[in-house]
């Protein structure tokens, strides 16, 4: 593994074929407060790991109107902007009143276009480079949402379009609309819930966005496969878990979150493993197994 910390180890991959980003990236959930609620507990923690992100070639950033809410946004702004050579990609259509509250998807075309105006606002920018529908909402018919997004793709306020949760068929639907850019879905070594979407992801060249890409569950333990590779290599099971994610496929762009520069700093250089093959097989077939 390279001593050099950097995303650039990943390789890149090019956002709707013109935006070229490390496929290792940043998730900013986390710098919000407990809960996913309110302001973070070390606020000059989280900015300096915001900090951290560029000089150790993290450029794509994914944050969502609901984390906080507005918190990350406003945050990423203050710390970040004028992001120069970043992608910083957002989400809306997922509402929260309360830090114990169910989220819910909110997709009445009016209310998408609030969230895409005021995430501008927030980000402080005329355009956002990938807005992603963070929720399909069951209650308003996804054409309306999907007509809506594309309404706005054409005014120019969104310049490229991802989906997060979503099936096969529903890019396809979306597809009809507008170029799918990316598809944001859970994914890691025990949760595959998600591989024929990933596998449609690749044959189209559409970035896949694995939330949560860290969680191993039992695969974790001491003894386990995982925990044995991650010995030998001198690693933790965390980076031999986002090494193997990258190395599943080439459009995996996976975004792990914290809002401490140690963490930040190991997630990262988890994009120089040199992940054998005999390795990632190994850890494919007890992920089988346990899935």
């Amino acid at each position: 593994m390279s001593n050099h910390i950097s995303a650039a180890h990943a390789g890149q991959f090019m956002v709707g074929g013109d935006i070229p980003v490390n496929r290792l990236g940043f998730g900013a959930m986390r710098i919000t407060g407990p809960g996913i609620w309110g302001e973070p507990e070390d606020p000059q923690g989280v900015r300096d790991t915001l900090l951290r992100l560029p000089e150790i070639g993290v450029n794509l950033i994914d944050t969502a109107d609901s984390y906080g809410p507005f918190v990350s946004e406003n945050l990423i702004r203050e710390v970040l902007h004028p992001y120069t050579n970043m992608l910083i990609a957002t989400k809306g259509a997922l509402t929260r009143p309360a830090a114990d509250a169910f989220w819910e998807p909110v997709g009445r075309p009016a209310y998408l276009r609030q969230c895409v105006r005021m995430s501008l606002r927030r980000l402080n920018v005329d355009r956002i480079d990938l807005w992603q529908l963070h929720r399909i909402d069951p209650k308003t018919p996804r054409e309306e949402q999907f007509e809506v997004v594309a309404e706005m793709r054409k005014e120019g306020l969104i310049r490229h379009v991802g989906l997060s949760e979503v099936s096969v068929e529903d890019i396809e639907t979306a597809q009809k609309y507008f170029p799918v850019a990316t598809v944001q879905n859970e994914y890691n070594l025990v949760n595959r819930k998600s591989e024929a979407v990933l596998n449609y992801c690749e044959q189209q060249g559409i970035g896949f966005i694995p939330w949560f890409p860290l969680a191993a569950g039992d695969l974790a333990r001491p003894g386990s496969v995982l925990s044995d590779i991650a010995e030998r290599l001198g690693l933790t099971t965390s980076q031999v878990a986002l090494a193997w994610i990258l190395k599943r496929s080439p459009v995996m762009l996976p975004i792990p979150g914290t809002s401490r520069v140690k963490h930040l700093e190991q997630n990262v250089a988890a994009a120089a493993v040199p992940l054998a093959k005999a390795d990632f097989d190994a850890l494919e077939k007890v992920a089988q197994a346990s899935t």
